[in-house]
């Protein structure tokens, strides 16, 4: 089955296909965007500024946005903290090259994958149905080998997780965490004691193949943005832990 059958199938289980908003001041990508996701069988708005992109967000309530940083109006460093004020939509961001500086800011910000300018519209794709489905399956994914909790509830300490509703509460205080923060955490907790590389960990939350050449510090600040939501201290953190040499774990769970 392709990819376009598949999600087809999905979106006629569910009834409606999924919205995507695409915000970039180029006409051409947002000719080419629009074209191509929507013969993939997405819905598929659009926007040419930061400011329109915060009106339409707010009048169509996108599952997923696609997002330029240099905008006229608004740039999309804006437009991310607009849309995290009241919302925990998945984000990709489009960078230029040769800029790190722009995809750290807008990981920072919330954004929770970024594609590099020059992109293949194939590449983006891809991106697309990687995080959509990381951030919408409901299922508790555990990789081959890994020690897995059998419970739809963690506790330790005053955090609580339910991994059927993909919810994090501080004593009975809900947390927000993005999509892709609770599939990082989910991962984590789910093999707790069990170090993870920073590549490791891109192949199983964001789907990056294991030969993709990637800046791996979008894992860096995902943790970082964890730490801060979860830990009492987050520069001396307790339960997200780092493993010398290695990458990232999750204190163990007995």
């Amino acid at each position: 089955m392709t990819d376009k059958e598949e999600l087809q199938d999905s979106q006629h289980e569910s009834g409606s296909a999924q919205k995507i908003l695409v915000a970039d001041d180029e006409a051409s990508i947002r000719r080419i965007l629009e074209t191509r996701l929507k013969m993939v069988g997405y819905d598929v708005v659009v926007a040419e500024d930061g400011e329109e992109a915060v009106e339409v967000f707010n009048k169509t309530n996108p599952d997923l946005v696609v997002l330029d940083v240099m905008m006229p109006k608004m740039d999309g460093y804006g437009v991310t903290r607009e849309i995290r004020r009241t919302s925990d939509v998945p984000i990709i961001i489009l960078t230029a090259l040769g800029d790190v500086s722009e995809r750290i800011t807008g990981l920072e910000l919330g954004a929770d994958d970024y594609v590099i300018k020059p992109f293949s519209p194939k590449e983006l794709e891809a991106r697309v149905k990687a995080v959509l489905r990381r951030t919408t399956n409901k299922e508790v994914v555990v990789p081959t080998g890994g020690k897995a909790v059998a419970k739809n509830v963690i506790t330790t300490g005053s955090i609580k997780i339910d991994t059927a509703r993909r919810q994090v509460y501080r004593k009975n205080e809900r947390i927000r965490l993005t999509g892709m923060e609770f599939s990082l955490l989910e991962l984590l907790v789910n093999n707790s004691g069990q170090a993870y590389s920073r590549n490791e960990i891109l192949q199983h939350v964001w789907s990056y193949p294991a030969d993709h050449r990637i800046d791996t510090r979008v894992v860096d600040v995902h943790i970082s943005r964890l730490r801060s939501k979860l830990e009492t201290d987050p520069t001396n953190p307790e339960l997200i832990l780092t493993a010398r040499g290695i990458g990232y774990m999750f204190q163990r769970i007995n």
